[in-house]
């Protein structure tokens, strides 16, 4: 990294170039100084320099942003910066680190890095495309515009194509995983686009990636990222709030119908290619999709989420499972003997032979601090091995080298203590610090907490809650957000609110989430009901959005198997598991839905609580004291006097 302007930028700390009168002040118009900010900049700057470990909570509002790119700019280290999202890190890349580069008058190489199913496979192309087979003419077409495409990008990421919708069935057969890709074996080696941006990575000073992709191949040991994460002098993890259920999904082994088919459907592809000549070898590979389907359907219709031992007991589970393994044994046996015939058929070989392994590690041998568990679809399934605590793993990282590593975001402390993070992720040695927001909630808000509410658990709670929402959603004049802590609350409530409103509703499911959230923007007095991604992630400024309102507490399912597992160890080594795991994480998530209200200095809006055991329990002053400082009320007149006074 070179300073071009070194008179100045060699001597000035983060704290000044956020000043008012610092270096981005006099690039950006609307730019204030926060004092919250250049406070947070400060302590990240030292953290920078000294190779610690700190954990910040920066509310809305704060410029957290700013307050770690400012430092790592001025620091002229080798830094990872990993965000939440796919979104987010193009954000980061694209508007935020050239801005703040620009305002400081550096150079730096900088660089971003996606997951390796971003990007275009040449073997794949090849393969699918000889095999000639598609699922239906939409998919023939979607295959024809992204071959047009593979002849004039330089980069391979299929985020260029336009007129293929980014879940199409296309993607997964020109795209490679880390079981499918050859490495080094394949003959497109020279020319592959994830070693190019690998080897681009390598040379950045500054690389930003997302939580996924560092924990993936962290986890994975996948090459190329085995040699970034050594050079980084620092890590920086913003929205960090969502590090410990994705290190535990990375840290798990799954076994799963999209593995199987995606194996079968290779084979056949390397099979027509290699001519192996193997007895009954393309039979077998299409009797493993029968086999595959016929191991769902021995599950119930219904998509499910639950413990294996439940299920595995079953007859029809029992059955169709020995098929499956039966299937896979004698498929591994062929491409055994297919396997010098081609590098794809040698690699099928591998990825059957670990599949078959990992059917039998999840299914009939699950290590000790391990919780086997299956999730369905309507057409495929899961099984998976979840560790019970990822924070031995995460720990053992952050000990491997001497370098800085950094936790953000606006989510992470509870009653201002951050002991249920730190505990989850093996660092309770970090420094911590908590930044509040500096937007007036006092003047701009007001929490209402509805009396006449059942319990949560009574079957027509969430049909009550409905009925409470339309006095409320006519004085916001719409313009609002219901969010519900289950689909099928979100079902409810799409049934009944239309009824009840005359609004424009949108509804999650009905259209892709930026479609949804695009269609709000540009409405005047919408209502949007969502449910799980809707409850972070999502920035309405303005007075489109207006009201949040939340149907119950977001604890997780009782019998979600993660939950119940890791609660049976904390009770078994004499731990609350109600109070030291689901009060926190839930309280974490409601802070993250009531964030979606106040995104700007000069919103206003209603926080509605709908949940009545934030004040009959007394775990509820956990989650009321973790929220902003909103005025509180139980009386509608209130609310309806609030938005009269904002008309």
């Amino acid at each position: 990294m070179k300073i071009e302007s070194a008179s100045s930028a060699d001597t000035i700390t983060s704290q000044e170039v956020l000043a008012q009168d610092g270096p981005l002040a006099r690039m950006l118009e609307n730019f204030v100084a926060r004092p919250a900010q250049q406070e947070m900049a400060g302590r990240i700057e030292e953290v920078l320099a000294d190779g610690a470990v700190f954990i910040a909570e920066s509310g809305t509002g704060t410029g957290k942003t700013f307050a770690y790119l400012v430092p790592v700019l001025l620091s002229g280290k080798k830094v990872i910066i990993s965000t939440g999202t796919k979104h987010l890190q193009e954000q980061l890349f694209h508007r935020d680190l050239p801005l703040v580069r620009d305002a400081l008058g550096v150079t730096v190489d900088r660089a971003l890095l996606k997951g390796r199913a971003n990007y275009l496979c040449l073997h794949r192309l090849e393969s699918t495309e000889l095999e000639g087979r598609f699922q239906s003419k939409t998919q023939s077409a979607e295959f024809i515009a992204v071959k047009s495409w593979a002849g004039l990008t330089r980069s391979g990421d299929i985020a260029e194509v336009s007129g293929v919708a980014e879940d199409s069935s296309v993607w997964p057969r020109i795209t490679s995983t880390p079981e499918s890709c050859l490495g080094t074996q394949c003959e497109h080696y020279n020319k592959c686009y994830v070693v190019k941006a690998r080897k681009q990575a390598l040379d950045a000073d500054v690389l930003v990636v997302n939580h996924h992709l560092f924990f993936a191949d962290m986890a994975l040991k996948e090459e190329g990222f085995g040699q970034l994460l050594p050079g980084a002098e620092a890590i920086i993890f913003d929205e960090a709030h969502q590090l410990p259920e994705i290190a535990s999904n990375f840290f798990s082994q799954s076994f799963s119908s999209r593995q199987l088919f995606n194996l079968g459907n290779d084979i056949v592809a390397e099979e027509l290619k290699e001519r192996s000549a193997i007895k009954d070898l393309m039979d077998t590979a299409r009797a493993l999709d029968k086999a595959t389907a016929d191991f769902r359907l021995a599950f119930d219709k219904t998509p499910t989420r639950d413990a294996w031992q439940k299920v595995s007991g079953r007859d029809a589970i029992r059955q169709t499972g020995e098929a499956l393994k039966s299937c896979l044994q004698t498929l591994t046996a062929q491409l055994e003997l297919a396997a010098d015939k081609g590098k794809g058929l040698a690699n099928c070989y591998r990825r059957a032979s670990e599949l078959l392994d990992k059917f039998y590690l999840v299914s009939e041998q699950p290590p000790p601090d391990t919780v086997a568990w299956f999730e369905t679809t309507a057409r495929g399934f899961v099984l998976r091995l979840t560790p019970l605590d990822v924070s031995t793993p995460f720990r053992q990282a952050l000990e491997q080298a001497s370098r800085a590593w950094v936790f953000t975001s606006a989510t992470l402390a509870i009653n201002k203590k951050f002991d249920h993070f730190q505990q989850q992720m093996g660092l309770q040695e970090a420094s911590t610090a908590v930044w509040d927001s500096p937007f007036d909630y006092q003047a701009n808000t007001l929490m209402y907490l509805p009396e006449g509410l059942p319990d949560p658990m009574h079957r027509d709670y969430t049909a009550k809650v409905i009925d409470l929402t339309v006095p409320i959603l006519k004085a916001s004049r719409g313009r609002a957000f219901v969010l519900f802590t289950s689909y099928r609350a979100l079902k409810i409530g799409a049934e009944l609110l239309p009824e009840k409103v005359d609004y424009p509703i949108l509804v999650q499911g009905d259209a892709p989430r930026s479609e949804l959230l695009e269609t709000f923007r540009r409405s005047d007095n919408a209502i949007l009901l969502g449910t799980g991604s809707f409850w972070e992630g999502v920035d309405v400024q303005g007075e489109n959005l207006s009201c949040v309102i939340i149907d119950k507490l977001p604890f997780a399912p009782p019998d979600d198997p993660v939950m119940r597992a890791r609660g049976a160890a904390m009770e078994q080594a004499g731990r609350n598991p109600f109070m030291e795991y689901q009060v926190p994480t839930a309280a974490i998530a409601l802070k993250q839905g009531a964030g979606r209200l106040i995104r700007a200095e000069a919103d206003t809006g209603v926080l509605v609580l709908c949940d009545p055991r934030l004040l009959s329990k007394g775990y509820g002053r956990i989650f009321l004291n973790s929220l902003p400082p909103m005025p509180r009320t139980r009386a509608l007149q209130d609310v309806q006097e609030f938005f009269n006074a904002r008309v």
